[in-house]
């Protein structure tokens, strides 16, 4: 494969699940129709982002896979043949619950899910109320455009996480993301936040020398309880290349559709020129399975 057409479809929330995915559907048949063949959407596209505060009812959101998730959005990438990255969450028993990628082959088939590793608690995303943290380990999924390392939001500021997928043959690692801004923030704090996380990412891509598929949701979305001040997602959706340059970027407000064209080869001649997996002295590194050394 000469080129891959790739695709970020960057949304605000709707008022319905139905229209959200619906949302996600227009953006993919648009990525599609411009010659994408990977679809990546935003961390948990089917709803607003519930985990500003805790509240079982919530848990009624989450759905099984496979379910009506999986096969609308099946359908799809049989209809346009296009491998789709979803963000589901996801219902695999009574109590058990997880944040999790599903990603379409473009027959519509699963090709397989990733179930989100690191789980955040902070001020306005309280995740570990909601998820159980993944169980699936760091492996990447086969389709036919490729090997896809997909993580999901908060598994992006770990370089480990990173380095596994690479290590097990991921051509290329996909971030499908949820975060933003407290409104009350300064507005220097917001642009440090920001860049941090647009560099971190952008960081994995030269560290393993393949490309990073980032893409975030945008708008604006109120705390239900009315305690916190909401979130103001930031958008900034981004595709670099395998020595961490930028191939496409969105802005911080709008809905966008992010497309750029990856050249496979590149990775290999980035490696060789930055061979930095062959030069790891993996018999020094027993100390990152500690917590920390003390």
């Amino acid at each position: 494969m000469q080129k891959l057409k790739v695709a970020l479809v960057q949304q605000k929330v709707r008022p319905t699940r139905q229209e959200n995915l619906d949302e996600s559907a227009a953006g993919i048949r648009k990525a599609a129709a411009q010659g994408a063949k990977l679809v990546v959407l935003q961390e948990l596209h089917a709803g607003s982002y519930f985990c500003q505060t805790e509240d079982t009812s919530c848990f009624e959101l989450a759905e099984p896979i496979p379910g009506p998730g999986t096969e609308f959005l099946g359908a799809l990438a049989a209809e346009l043949k296009v491998v789709i990255v979803s963000s589901l969450f996801e219902r695999r028993a009574p109590g058990i619950y997880h944040n999790t990628s599903v990603v379409f082959d473009s027959d519509g088939s699963i090709a397989g899910k990733y179930r989100k590793m690191h789980i955040p608690d902070d001020p306005g995303f309280y995740e570990k109320f909601y998820f159980t943290p993944g169980d699936l380990g760091f492996e990447p999924i086969r389709t036919s455009v490729g090997t896809l390392g997909v993580l999901v939001c908060w598994d992006q500021w770990y370089p480990e996480a990173a380095r596994l997928m690479a290590l097990a043959g991921a051509d290329l690692l996909i971030y499908p993301t949820a975060i933003g801004w407290d409104p009350r923030d300064e507005d220097a704090e917001k642009e440090r936040q920001r860049e941090a996380w647009i560099t971190i990412q952008r960081s994995h891509a030269v560290a393993n020398g393949i490309p990073v598929l980032s893409v975030n949701r945008v708008g604006f979305e109120p705390d239900p309880s009315g305690v916190g001040a909401g979130i103001q997602f930031w958008g900034s959706s981004f595709i670099a290349g395998p020595q961490g340059e930028y191939l496409a970027q969105a802005g911080q407000e709008n809905e966008e559709l992010l497309i750029a064209d990856l050249e496979p080869k590149r990775s290999e001649d980035v490696r060789r020129i930055w061979p930095f997996l062959r030069d790891r002295r993996i018999d020094a590194y027993g100390d990152l399975v500690r917590r920390y050394r003390d």
